[in-house]
């Protein structure tokens, strides 16, 4: 784990489908579902393949670096978010292929750019074994 952020975070909401994904973040590892049938690995967490229809999906590690595939900078938050603008929300592509959604940090959110290789980075969450992905440009 690296330095925390001055993001907000707090414990997620686990459920059935999304419990493997967030058990794995507190370990410090990515992981997305993964078709057992057809091998497409997707997100967001869910136990039915979008591909296929099967069932038989399993949560994999993936390696934790992707690129920027689209990014805005939050320059005004609301509720939790109202004191930490300006910050880099964005769409981070896998080297794996899924994209997902989350938060660029360890940056100046000016310097943020499509295209950019970024790693995942895990932020500790107060009082918990729980941590939230987000991800920090490569060095």
């Amino acid at each position: 784990m690296t330095e925390p952020s001055n993001l907000p975070r707090r414990s997620p909401y686990r459920t059935l489908e999304t419990a493997a994904f967030w058990d794995a973040c507190a370990e410090g590892r990515l992981v997305v579902p993964r078709c057992d049938e057809c091998g497409e690995r997707f997100w967001y967490p869910r136990l039915v393949c979008p591909r296929c229809g099967s069932a038989a999906v399993t949560f994999v590690e993936v390696s934790g670096r992707g690129t920027v595939y689209a990014r805005t900078i939050m320059r005004r938050g609301d509720g939790p978010f109202r004191d930490v603008a300006p910050y880099v929300l964005a769409f981070v592509q896998l080297d794996e292929g899924p994209t997902l959604m989350t938060n660029i940090v360890g940056a100046d959110p000016e310097a943020v750019a499509i295209g950019q290789a970024v790693r995942v980075v895990f932020d500790p969450v107060a009082d918990s074994a729980d941590a939230v992905p987000r991800f920090t440009p490569v060095a």
